[in-house]
């Protein structure tokens, strides 16, 4: 070795723990990146007045916008997103939910429900289902393999949207009458709606009485759930997993976790879920152990620099 290569040992070493530590970060940078934690809150744009959330593919998440029936698609893994459906003449947005690639909308006092290309924002098909006069205010939806239900918060009906093939919409819906334990009262009547994974049993809060109710969405027969003495006033947004039920309670700035027996008959209150991050939460969606709750801040002046944002919470 030369007295020249020797010089230069030293510096040598001194450069390569230098350099392997650059290669390891550039290295690192992707999995840091893929495990990065997911945000608290996300900001909606300002002036955006959501009400209805909805989970799709992978860590997307999909927000409506009360007023103006426009969609932003987001990611929650990353916080970042944009509007998807644009702003448009008699649309509203308040309840979602997310099915084999698309998006079906409840359309509040318009009567209507739309769904969308989950994927571009296209709109696949309008329906006008609230007919006649009358108040209207069609707010939830819940979609199971074979239709999608709507509730109507100022009637006592459902609305099903038969589903075909692939889930493909049929080209009209069915209005299906309220009947058994079910009672209209004034004010928000049939909020949230939530269906067993196979279809065959749905749950619904009454917003101004407080009532759980379980519905047989072939003949729109209903039984009240016993809750004992607990009630569930400002019920809003259901979110039904196995036999826990998330119930949000918009005004009141809680969750109400809920165990139901195994025929849906009655349920317990399990605990109750609370954030100072509240502002009136609406609806909810899970994603394996979180909850993401939407602030509607019904209690705010909309304008167009109010802040918006979704909060996530532990389930």
């Amino acid at each position: 070795m030369s007295a020249r290569a020797r010089s230069a040992l030293p510096s040598a070493r001194l450069l390569r723990p230098a350099a392997a530590a650059a290669a390891l970060a550039a290295l690192a940078a992707p999995a840091a990146l893929a495990k990065a934690p997911f945000p608290a809150t996300i900001p909606l744009p300002n002036g955006w007045q959501p009400e209805g959330i909805a989970v799709g593919a992978g860590t997307t998440f999909y927000a409506g916008s009360i007023p103006t029936g426009a969609v932003f698609k987001g990611d929650l893994r990353t916080g970042a997103g944009s509007v998807l459906v644009q702003a448009a003449p008699g649309r509203a947005a308040t309840g979602l939910d997310y099915d084999r690639g698309r998006l079906f909308v409840s359309g509040a006092t318009t009567g209507k429900a739309f769904v969308y290309d989950a994927r571009t924002g296209a709109l696949i098909r309008e329906y006008q289902l609230a007919s006649g006069g009358g108040a209207t205010f069609v707010n939830d939806v819940a979609v199971t393999k074979r239709a999608a239900y709507f509730t109507d918060s100022s009637r006592a009906v459902l609305y099903r949207l038969a589903l075909g093939a692939g889930g493909a919409p049929a080209p009209s819906a069915q209005t299906v009458a309220l009947t058994g334990d079910f009672r209209l009262a004034d004010g928000f009547n049939l909020n949230g709606i939530a269906a067993t994974p196979d279809g065959r049993t749905l749950l619904a809060v009454q917003t101004n009485t407080g009532k759980l109710f379980r519905i047989d969405p072939r003949t729109g027969a209903t039984r009240a759930v016993d809750l004992g003495a607990l009630t569930l006033g400002n019920g809003d947004g259901l979110v039904l997993a196995g036999k826990t039920l998330y119930v949000v309670q918009n005004s009141d700035n809680r969750i109400r976790v809920l165990r139901l027996a195994p025929d849906l008959g009655s349920g317990t209150l399990v605990r109750t879920i609370t954030s100072p991050s509240f502002d009136t939460p609406t609806t909810a969606a899970l994603f394996g152990r979180r909850l993401y709750a939407v602030n509607a801040r019904f209690s705010t002046p909309p304008g167009p620099d109010t802040t918006y944002a979704v909060v996530q919470v532990r389930a």
